[in-house]
Formats: C-alpha cells, structure tokens, sequence
C-alpha cells in the first residue's frame, strides 16, 4: 500500500518506481516472496509502479507470488466510499488490475470486504470465469467472519484460501475474544467469535495486516502513550537485545507463535524495516511460552482471567 507516491491524483515519478524496486530486492533478499495489493491502494498506483518493476526485471514474475484485492469503491457517484463485489465489478477490477500489474494473472484475488448487496452466486459465477480464463488462480477474503466465509464457500467451486485480518500485540481482538467468553470484559471486544477457529478448520490461511502494529512498539513517535504501551516498547526491545534481533521480528514473531499460523502482511515498504522484519520465523521458533505470554499480558496492561 505504500508504494506509488501520494493517494492524489499526481502521476507517480520514476523516483516512486525506483522506491517500490528497491522494496522487492529487500523483501527477497528477507525471504519474502508473495507480494499484497489492492486495486485502491495509492489510487492503482501502488499496482502500477510493481508493474513497472515487473517489466523492466526479467525473470521476477516466474520468482513470486501476486495478491491483489477488489470490492471497494472510493470516491465515485458521488460516495466517499461503497463496495461492488458485483459480478461485472469483480471482473472489471480485476482486468484493470492485471494491466497495472504487467501481468496475465494473479496468484490469489482477495475479497477486501464484505459487501451487504454481495450475491455469492455473482462471486461464484465471476470467481469462475477468472480462474478458467487462468488469470485468477485461487481466491481470499479480507475482514471477513467464520459465517460470511461459509456462505461464499457454498457457493465458489474453489477453495477460500486466505483471510486477512487485521491482527498484531496491539489489535488483539482476535485473540482475546478466545478467552473471555463469558466474562464482562469480553464486551469490550467486536471480533466475531470462532472466526480464527474456522479459518484453522478449514485451512485458510490467516494474514495478519498491521502486523507490526505501525511502528507503535519500535520507535514510531506516540503522541500520548498509554503505560501499557511504554512498557510494551521496553519489552519488546528488551528481547530483542536478548535474542540478537530486532523489534519488528519480535512482534512478528509473537504473532508466528500462534498455532494458527499466522502469515503477517509487512506494510512497509521501507528497506530497513522490511529486512528487520528478516528473523521472524526464526523468532518464532524460539521463543517461550512465557515470553509470548508477558508480550500479551504487557499489552494489555493487566493480567489475563
């Protein structure tokens, strides 16, 4: 989503491109090799300038995987924002996200939300027509619920294979509806219970976007943080010096831990930050059940029931 210059609607400079290809070389060179988009991000320019790096690398396409997403509509007939996961809207999208994109397909199109006047036979149809015209090979959602997945997943032929979510130490919704079923405290929390547990069920894999919970607990400036977040950084920092790595493959680490498998979406596009990110599964792997724990717990900011 960073990629491409600013959400106006100023053409992106050779500058812009240069920044998103030196953002592919760091992800790769950190072991990352599926790449998120959407069809809104920076206005199509975020999907432009990778396809300008697609084009001018030859041989990249064959070394990666592509995501992109398509259903939200901004700034048209005379709406800030709706949804279209229409049949006519998802198949326009898509093409014109395969002519920004440089590319015949996608590896996997995503859903971006769920849309209220959505007919899963509308997808169905759609989805079917992109994956035997092979420029769809397999089909996602984002911020969707266990039961909104299940009634598109009658109807669509293939499998759902993803959900993204927004998940980190900091929006921990997702997992704290796992344990205060019925408990007072639980109210405090909008996640629809059993999502996490159906995506497990039924092997869609969860991607976890703001992942790094926006740079809050690795230096990124706080106007007010609250005690639990300060002390969070602390920690967070505290065990990464223990551990030889950096802040960010703590958290995305934490995150790994979960049995789930949890797949985080790195949004950054600056190189530093994207090969801090590097250890994570590494991280992962080592860390304790009671290091996990007091991350959670430190976030937030009282002990569990």
């Amino acid at each position: 989503m960073g990629l491409g210059g600013s959400w106006s609607a100023e053409p992106y400079s050779s500058a812009d491109v240069d920044e998103a290809a030196a953002a592919v070389d760091a992800a790769l060179n950190a072991g990352i090799t599926l790449f998120d988009h959407a069809d809104i991000y920076r206005n199509g320019k975020a999907e432009a300038v990778f396809g300008e790096v697609l084009a001018r690398t030859p041989g990249l396409r064959e070394r990666i995987r592509l995501q992109t997403k398509c259903g939200i509509r901004l700034n048209e007939r005379g709406l800030e924002t709706h949804y279209d996961l229409s049949r006519d809207g998802i198949l326009a999208r898509v093409n014109e996200s395969l002519a920004r994109l440089r590319t015949d397909y996608v590896d996997i199109l995503m859903l971006h939300r769920p849309d209220p006047l959505m007919d899963p036979a509308e997808v169905a149809s759609a989805v079917g027509q992109l994956m035997a015209e092979g420029k769809v090979r397999a089909v996602g959602v984002s911020n969707m619920s266990g039961p909104q997945i299940e009634v598109l997943q009658d109807r669509l032929e293939a499998p759902v294979v993803a959900n993204q979510l927004e998940m980190s130490l900091l929006k921990r919704a997702w997992l704290e509806s796992t344990v205060l079923v019925n408990h007072a405290e639980g109210t405090d929390y909008s996640f629809p219970h059993g999502t996490v547990e159906h995506c497990v069920r039924q092997g869609v894999t969860l991607q976890a976007y703001g992942a790094l919970a926006r740079g809050l607990y690795t230096g990124a400036p706080a106007a007010m943080p609250t005690a639990a977040e300060v002390a969070t950084t602390a920690l967070v920092a505290q065990l990464a010096g223990e551990k030889n790595t950096t802040g960010e493959s703590i958290l995305l680490g934490w995150l790994m831990k979960h049995p789930a498998g949890i797949s985080p979406v790195i949004g950054t596009a600056k190189p530093d930050r994207i090969r801090a990110c590097a250890d994570a599964a590494e991280v992962a792997a080592g860390m304790s059940r009671a290091e996990w724990y007091r991350l959670w717990v430190t976030a937030r900011g009282s002990n569990i029931p």
